[in-house]
This record gives C-alpha cells, sequence and structure tokens, in this order.
C-alpha cells in the first residue's frame, strides 16, 4: 500500500514532492527511495518527524501501528495525515486519534478509497436524484468486516451523508485463528444495524452485514441498496461492478463503469489527490476521521454485541477490541490454522 500512496503522491508533482521515507528494514526503505526518488530515508519514523519538515505524511502499516505513528506526527506539528485502514486495533485508539488531530488542527483522514470509484459513485448519484425513492435498507457481504468489511460498511454512511449509526446486534462465529496483518478477524458474521432518522418522523435505515460465508452468497453483492422504488447491487457474485432495477421494471440495467471494478484502478490516487486537494483548499475531506469513525464504531459495537450477547446502543462506550479480548481471555478457544 505504501508504493499506492506513493504513486498517487507522484500525480501530483506540481503540488508535491516526496522528501523522505521510513520502513524498520534499511533494503526495503532503500528500494521504496531509489523507486520514488526520494532523498532521505530512516529507520525510525519518530527519527523522520523530527529532523524533517513534514505538511503530509502517510502511514501505511500494519493495524496496530496506527494509533502511535499518528499521535507522533500530530505532536510533530504534521499538517495532514492520510492513514491506511482500518483506523486501529481498539476502539479506544480510533477515538484517540481522532481527537488528537482535531485538536491540533491536523487533517486526518483513512484510505476508505472506494468512495471515489465508478460503481460506488454511480450507485450515490442514482440514490440522490432519487431513483430509488425512499432508501429502506442497504446490505453488505464480504470476508470479514474489521480488515476488507471497513470499506463497505463506510459505504453505508457515504450513500446516506454520513449518518451515524443507533445501534447494533450481532453474532460471530470463530473457531480458527484468522489472522490480517496481525489482527483477529472472525470466521464468520450476523450483523444488524439502524442508522438515525434523518427526522425525527422517519424510521432509520437498516443495515445487514453478512460475513465469511465462503462460496455461499447470503446476499449476492458486495453493497446492496433497497429503496422504495428500486435497488441498485455494487459488486455481484458473478464479478460484474453495478446493475440496478428500478420499479416496474422485469429487467437488471448494467451501467458502463469505463472498466472500473470495485477495486480500481486509480481509486488511491484519486483518494490522495483529494486529500491533498482538501488540505490545501481547508475543506473537509469525505475521508475524514469523523466519517472513518462511523463505521468503525460499527465494527467494534459488533464484537461487543457477541461478547455481550445482546444489542449494543451507541455511543460505544468500550476501550479495547472486544475479539481480541476474547481471544486473549481464552472465552474464544481457536484452532490454529494449517
Amino acid at each position: 500500500m505504501a508504493y499506492e500512496h506513493g504513486n498517487g503522491y507522484t500525480a501530483l508533482a506540481d503540488t508535491c514532492e516526496m522528501v523522505a521515507c521510513a520502513d524498520i528494514v534499511e533494503e526495503n526503505a532503500r528500494e521504496y527511495a531509489e523507486t520514488f526518488g526520494i532523498g532521505k530515508t530512516y529507520l525510525d519514523y519518530n527519527d523522520m518527524l523530527a529532523q524533517e519538515n513534514l505538511d503530509v505524511v502517510s502511514v501505511c502499516t500494519w493495524m496496530h501501528l496506527h494509533e502511535p505513528m499518528v499521535l507522533a506526527a500530530v505532536a510533530a506539528g504534521v499538517r495532514a495525515i492520510h492513514c491506511e485502514k482500518p483506523m486501529a486495533d481498539t476502539w479506544g485508539g480510533s477515538k484517540r486519534m481522532a481527537a488528537a488531530a482535531k485538536e491540533g488542527g491536523v487533517q486526518l483522514t483513512f484510505n476508505h478509497q472506494r468512495r471515489y470509484g465508478a460503481p460506488y459513485v454511480l450507485a450515490k448519484k442514482m440514490l440522490d436524484e432519487g431513483a430509488l425513492g425512499d432508501l429502506v435498507r442497504q446490505e453488505c457481504e464480504c470476508g470479514n468486516i474489521y480488515d476488507s468489511g471497513t470499506h463497505f460498511i463506510d459505504m453505508f454512511s457515504f450513500f446516506q451523508g454520513e449518518v451515524p449509526a443507533k445501534w447494533v446486534i450481532a453474532q460471530i462465529d470463530y473457531r480458527t485463528e484468522n489472522l490480517v496483518f496481525g489482527g483477529h478477524c472472525e470466521n464468520q458474521q450476523v450483523l444488524l444495524t439502524e442508522f438515525a432518522p434523518r427526522t425525527p418522523y422517519d424510521n432509520g435505515v437498516f443495515g445487514l452485514v453478512m460475513t465469511g460465508a465462503g462460496e455461499a452468497k447470503p446476499v449476492g453483492a458486495i453493497n446492496r441498496l433497497l429503496g422504495t422504488d428500486g435497488v441498485i447491487e455494487v459488486g455481484l457474485a458473478d464479478g460484474r461492478p453495478i446493475r440496478y432495477r428500478l420499479q416496474g421494471e422485469k429487467d437488471w440495467t448494467y451501467p458502463d463503469t469505463n472498466g472500473e471494478s470495485i477495486h480500481g484502478p486509480h481509486f488511491i490516487e484519486r483518494a490522495i489527490a483529494d486529500v491533498v486537494a482538501c488540505l490545501l483548499e481547508g475543506r473537509k475531506c469525505q475521508l475524514d476521521a469523523s466519517n472513518a469513525l462511523i463505521a468503525t464504531e460499527i465494527i467494534f459495537g459488533a464484537y461487543e454485541s457477541s461478547r455481550r450477547r445482546g444489542r449494543v446502543d451507541f455511543p460505544l462506550d468500550i476501550e479495547d477490541n472486544p475479539l481480541k479480548a476474547m481471544v486473549d481471555s481464552g472465552d474464544l478457544k481457536l484452532t490454529k490454522a494449517e
């Protein structure tokens, strides 16, 4: 992902100059610097922050390092930080990063880059223009909610204009160890959440997430939007990017996305370009930490619901990672993956 970020900054040669990089492996740092024409390399990011006068920092490490690195960059006076997803390895860490950046006047963004992909942009445009009528429910199917699912749960709030969730109820199955970049991810899960209503007289929009079903396709699409006048599906089981069927239509329509799937190309380059433009123009980025917190609260809230065996109302009142805590305590006994 560091190379993807590097490509994004390189494409902004008129406004950005990459001046330093840090990696704990000297060979990796040197190779990265040679690839992007970077003049200085460091083996410790703290040394880089102390010795360089940096405007923008990208954090492209495993999740457990996001919080200390972001907090260090905020303390160093960096103007903008673009961090890989998911936010952090705990709910408390996610909140601390967002709070520190806000207090320090630092633009903190997270790389939910699918917000810039043609299939999702088209779906949101149709929704905003009223093609679906009133949005009633969103559905999602993905491998897990923590690593891959953070993208697609983030789409829930993207489609709804960053409306937060009210509560979540969920149950997980985690019998075989599944570590992704060092973080525990469930084997399977069913999750239901409700988003705050648009007015005191509306019902909220519901969100349903199913993960880890393997070859089975309980939803049949990565994201589905169900409205009073139609349905849109993004990321179809057959690999096609998007289709929709409006009220009164028998057949699906498959829009042209100019070769873009739900994974790319060029989503990260667009995200980096927007991050830099927002910094220069002084406007809020749609990748802002405040938006990322919406999906992150649902994710850790779902794990907490499994720990409590009941519904969890928001705001979420924990600090840890409930899934990791259940593994560490022995409440979840795992078989090591072969």
